[in-house]
């Protein structure tokens, strides 16, 4: 993105110009409150971009849904807890009952009859009352015969409740719960950070697209003059028509350049409303000035600690800047050493002592991680931890041999009309506790804890290559910001130098002293100077932007 930012700057070459002398200084402008509105010119300071972009921005937007997917994941794990209830109805048609075999001979065998004697006979031809006896006649085996059980139509419903009483895996799930809801967070946090350098970068990019634009066109503007005054001398015969066609010529480049600046222009600020997630039809103003943007150098370099105080006076010219106080306990040589450590790219005592890890998001990011990590192997663990449950269900279940009989719902009460009990549905219920014990998986927890373990381990390690990526975008950022500052010193010198040059050639012109070719190479030679000022100008505002996000500032200051 710098990249593209830095070509979107200096593609238009050197027709766009700054002026001599502009004093560039930190200033704290009050915070604005957000602008809202969708019609009309939105004016729009840095702050306010910001803001609108962490409140717009599409991205943003889709992140902040894994917050609420979090939420829901973490109420999923905490209604594991609480009581289940179900509620269940069934109606079947048995059109075709299933039949079983059923050994009936087992039952008694044989059949029963009366057994009357021929003292029986006499004994009731005398009067006599006889009891006649019962006696089992031995029959053949019969075998098992098919029997179906129920009738065609059947039916039950029933409510069943279930209540968790232990299980170890539920309770370190709702320990993780709320580490993944912090990991959500970090991760939104993280994504806002990103769009803060983002819209900070291409708001940048604008204010100095913009100062060029202005810039060029009073370039324009007094090139046209100067064309007007050597046209006047041409025709009063003190000037050659030559030097009239060369400020012409001049002029025509400088027409095509103001014209690719203002398209350029254009483009950085589609790219800040996009950067912003503003329509691209809304109309903007931007109400910072480039002035306020540029940090103070000389202070900045004080608080890097790696100035060359023999050099460089920061934006205000060439003069010294004034030393740092030097730290109690430290001799002047060990504050030149440390000065020479910080340029160098490395980390003095004191700057290390200071730095803290857990201001960028990512360190922030991977100790949540971490504990994810330990909670899932903890969690594999657990798997071994016998699992109770509470349960109770209660229902009614039925049958008859049509539909409508099995929708009669009669119960105990009812009676036929010859006064027999004809009840179809009859009810049911049960309480008890269910103990789930792991004996033997095949070793699969084993190696399900393995992994969790490993991918513990690997987090840790990740650690150690995290704080080295840090502080080698420390170094990195303190090192460019540096070189930056020093840059932009040196091309306010060229460019004093050059504006310089430029108005005693153009005396000198006006005077009848100087050629027309002097002054010329003299105007091309400031637009160099002023374009190679601009870049610097926002070489230093992006430096400072990455230094603010490599310190984990730059999320901070966006809050202010």
């Amino acid at each position: 993105m710098k990249n593209y930012l830095r070509v979107l700057l200096l593609a238009a070459g050197p027709g766009l110009l700054a002026p001599a002398g502009t004093a560039l200084a930190q200033t704290s402008a009050p915070r604005a409150e957000l602008v809202t509105q969708t019609t009309g010119t939105m004016p729009l300071t840095l702050q306010q971009a910001i803001e609108y972009a962490i409140k717009n921005k599409s991205s943003l937007l889709a992140t902040r849904l894994g917050e609420q997917t979090a939420a829901a994941r973490v109420g999923e794990i905490r209604a594991a807890g609480l009581p289940q209830v179900n509620v269940a109805a069934n109606l079947a048609d048995n059109f075709k009952l299933q039949k079983s075999l059923v050994d009936f001979g087992a039952l008694g065998g044989g059949s029963s009859a009366t057994q009357l004697s021929a003292a029986d006979i006499n004994a009731a031809q005398n009067g006599q009352t006889v009891n006649l006896k019962t006696v089992t006649v031995a029959s053949d085996p019969v075998p098992p015969q098919a029997f179906a059980f129920g009738l065609q139509y059947a039916g039950n419903t029933s409510a069943s409740v279930s209540q968790l009483l232990f299980d170890g895996s539920y309770l370190i799930g709702l320990k993780a719960a709320k580490v993944y809801t912090e990991l959500a967070k970090k991760q939104t946090q993280q994504a806002e950070i990103d769009v803060v350098e983002q819209v900070s970068k291409a708001y940048y990019s604008t204010l100095v697209a913009r100062a060029r634009l202005a810039l060029l066109a009073r370039n324009v503007q007094r090139l046209d003059t100067v064309l007007y005054q050597t046209n006047q001398t041409f025709k009063a015969g003190f000037a050659e028509k030559l030097d009239v066609d060369r400020l012409r010529v001049q002029r025509n480049n400088l027409v095509v350049e103001q014209q690719k600046a203002q398209r350029l222009t254009e483009l950085s600020v589609a790219l800040l409303k996009f950067q912003m997630g503003l329509p691209q039809s809304q109309a903007v103003q931007l109400s910072d000035s480039l002035g306020a943007a540029v940090v103070d150098a000389g202070a900045l370099r004080q608080r890097l600690g790696g100035a060359n105080f023999a050099n460089g006076g920061g934006v205000n010219g060439l003069g010294a800047v004034p030393a740092a106080p030097t730290p109690a306990g430290t001799t002047p040589d060990q504050n030149r050493q440390d000065q020479q450590t910080a340029l160098s790219g490395g980390r003095t005592d004191q700057i290390n002592a200071a730095f803290n890890y857990n201001n960028r998001i990512e360190f922030s990011t991977l100790e949540t991680q971490q504990a994810l990590a330990g909670l899932d192997l903890a969690n594999r663990r657990a798997g071994a931890y016998p699992r109770l449950l509470a349960t109770a269900a209660y229902g009614f279940s039925g049958s008859a041999k049509n539909f409508g009989d099995l929708m009669a719902f009669r119960g105990p009460d009812s009676r036929a009309a010859n006064g027999f009990p004809n009840q179809n549905w009859f009810g049911f219920g049960n309480v008890g506790l269910s103990l789930q014990v792991p004996v033997f998986d095949g070793f699969r927890r084993r190696y399900q804890v393995q992994q969790a373990r490993v991918q513990q381990q690997t987090l840790e390690r990740g650690f150690e290559t995290l704080r080295q990526s840090i502080d080698l975008q420390d170094a990195q950022s303190r090192t460019t910001l540096i070189n930056a500052l020093d840059v932009l010193d040196n091309q306010k010198a060229n460019l004093d130098l050059a504006a310089d040059v430029a108005r005693v050639t153009r005396i000198k012109f006006n005077a009848g002293v100087g050629s027309n070719l002097e002054v010329i190479t003299a105007e091309t030679e400031l637009r160099s100077a002023q374009t190679n000022y601009y870049g610097a100008v926002y070489d230093v505002l992006v430096a400072k932007v990455d230094r603010d996000k490599a310190t984990g500032e730059l999320y901070n200051q966006a809050k202010k």
